[in-house]
This record gives C-alpha cells, sequence and structure tokens, in this order.
C-alpha cells in the first residue's frame, strides 16, 4: 500500500516514487529511535584469517534478530567494518556503504528499521588486524 500511495503521489513517475519511499522510510526510522533495543545479536566476520570483526547489533525484539533482513544487515556491516576500518559508531555511521556508495551506513539501517518496524542500533564492534 506504500508503494502505491507514493507511486500516486509522485503523479506516476516511478523514480521520484522511490525518492518518496526513502524519504518516508527515513521518517518512519526516526519516529522509532527512542525505543528500547533490549534483544540483539553477536555477528562475527573473519577475512583470510588476517581481520576480524565482532559485531553488537541491538533490535527491540528476539522475532526480529531472527529475521532475515536484520540477519543481512548484521553480516553486511561486519564485511564492511573489515574493509573500511572505521574508528567508531558514529564514524561507521557517517560511512558510505562500500557496496553502495550513495547510500551511508545510517540510511542503510534506517531503510531496514522501515522495513522490520523495529529500532536497530550498533551497540559497538571490535575489529582486529594482524
Amino acid at each position: 500500500m506504500d508503494c502505491k500511495k507514493a507511486l500516486d503521489d509522485a503523479g506516476g513517475d516511478f523514480d521520484k516514487a522511490v525518492i518518496l519511499l526513502n524519504e518516508r522510510g527515513v521518517a518512519k526510522a526516526m519516529k522509532k529511535a527512542d525505543r528500547v533495543t533490549g534483544a540483539g545479536l553477536l555477528e562475527s566476520y573473519l577475512h583470510n584469517g588476517r581481520v576480524g570483526v565482532l559485531l553488537d547489533i541491538r533490535c527491540e525484539t528476539d522475532f526480529v534478530v531472527r529475521s532475515e533482513p536484520f540477519r543481512e544487515l548484521a553480516h553486511n556491516l561486519v564485511m564492511h567494518i573489515a574493509a573500511m576500518n572505521p574508528e567508531n559508531v558514529e564514524a561507521l555511521l557517517q560511512q558510505p556503504y562500500v557496496k553502495d556508495p550513495a547510500l551511508t551506513i545510517d540510511v542503510l539501517i534506517k531503510g531496514v528499521i522501515a522495513k522490520l518496524g523495529e529500532n536497530i542500533q550498533v551497540a559497538k564492534f571490535c575489529r582486529y588486524e594482524l
């Protein structure tokens, strides 16, 4: 229904509808930003036995933790951290996403928040390199 409404609001222009959907998704994510993230996942990644990442990513419920979009997000984030070596969580959120430089990590996360309907936060991460 959101897609149909965005297409109607854009006067049938598909590209404008996509932009509207993205803006509305970010707005939905902002409304959820104050919710408590009590559930979470530890995601790990090793690259060629020389770079390792451990990510603590949080959401509101165990149901979302087990969802495919949340797990995919966690996996993509550990791979990004391994490749881009951000200094901290704040720096990570501002980095362009390695798979799509048009997106920042913050926008990527907000897109998943809009899709799943729960707040998602990167609590912390650590990266090791030999």
